[in-house]
């Protein structure tokens, strides 16, 4: 009989913790990023609109969030905020996120944030469980890792 370990291809935190490092700062400092380009975008839609889009803002940005977060996870495994603190996503076989991953990641990341209590439990497990992973990248078998130690 045979063991295989939860999650077994990601690296081990135990043996290889620099793909863990620093990751909850990193993930903090892209969010604020990917929160900044989505308001941007969802800003050019509403003048564009002239003006209209203003009094739907709320709803352009959750649109434009969305799409933004699952197109850039689908092509890229990570949003733009999290290639500039050079982290990406992955799966639990350690492999790049495919177009379902990149859906079902980013439906959880809403749901997370929708629910108050919900978002604080991510954040906590983000901070001290030894993968570094949300509530969301706990029920999908994801993590994020630093992309230095990965290459």
């Amino acid at each position: 009989m045979t063991y295989n370990a939860p999650y077994s291809g990601l690296p081990d935190p135990g043996y290889q913790s620099e793909f863990y490092d620093d990751i909850p700062t990193k993930r903090f400092i892209a969010w604020i990023i990917d929160v900044v380009i989505v308001v941007l975008i969802s800003i050019g839609i509403s003048i564009l609109t002239l003006g209209l889009g203003f009094f739907l803002f709320f709803g352009i940005m959750f649109i434009v969030g969305f799409l933004y977060r699952f197109i850039t996870l689908n092509g890229k495994s990570a949003t733009l905020g999290m290639r500039l603190v050079a982290i990406e996503m992955v799966r639990s076989e350690g492999t790049p996120f495919d177009t379902s991953t990149a859906l079902l990641h980013t439906v959880g990341y809403y749901i997370s944030m929708w629910f108050f209590l919900l978002q604080i439990v991510s954040i906590v497990l983000i901070i001290v469980t030894a993968r570094k992973q949300s509530a969301t990248d706990h029920v999908l078998g994801t993590a994020a890792l630093n992309q230095k130690a990965r290459y």
